[in-house]
């Protein structure tokens, strides 16, 4: 046993970060191939809410699906909403019981069709609590930050503000 109580813990924490480092990738894939049905699956147990609209708060799955499906354009030759979310500056911090975790990360959402030229749409940070439940873990609570908002006309449904 180690200084923490958790048989291996250097190691079991390293994995968790990858882990929670994963998650996040996850969404971001699953939101640039049209995958809102994966997507939402990533919150069914969590709450989603908004610096620049407190107001608005998402709990689990099917509000999520609602959100994203609500708000996020797709395009009808591939499904997708032509986006890249570029997930950057990840630090995941794995409390000492190893079934929480915190993570910070950035994001930079760019966009390109045949009539919209590939530029940065919307640049930003996520701030997460996670939760690890029968030995996977899971998004709790993810607040979004909207840092720098560029041209969302193509990639918005509506005004997200």
């Amino acid at each position: 046993m180690t200084e923490t109580g958790r048989e291996g813990s250097a190691q079991c924490r390293c994995c968790d970060e990858n882990a929670v480092a994963k998650l996040l990738y996850t969404y971001a894939e699953r939101i640039d191939a049209g995958d809102f049905e994966g997507l939402a699956d990533l919150f069914s147990d969590a709450v989603i809410t908004f610096e620049e609209s407190p107001e608005r708060v998402v709990h689990g799955r099917d509000e999520a699906y609602q959100m994203y499906d609500g708000f996020t354009r797709r395009f009808p030759d591939n499904g997708t909403p032509h986006t890249r979310h570029a997930m950057t500056n990840v630090i995941v911090d794995v409390a000492d019981d190893g079934l929480r975790a915190t993570a910070r990360s950035s994001f930079t959402v760019l966009m390109r069709t045949d009539t919209f030229p590939l530029q940065p749409v919307i640049v930003g940070r996520y701030r997460d609590e996670l939760v690890k439940r029968d030995g996977e873990w899971r998004f709790a609570h993810r607040h979004m930050f909207s840092d720098h908002v560029g041209d969302l006309s193509q990639h918005m449904l509506v005004d997200p503000f």
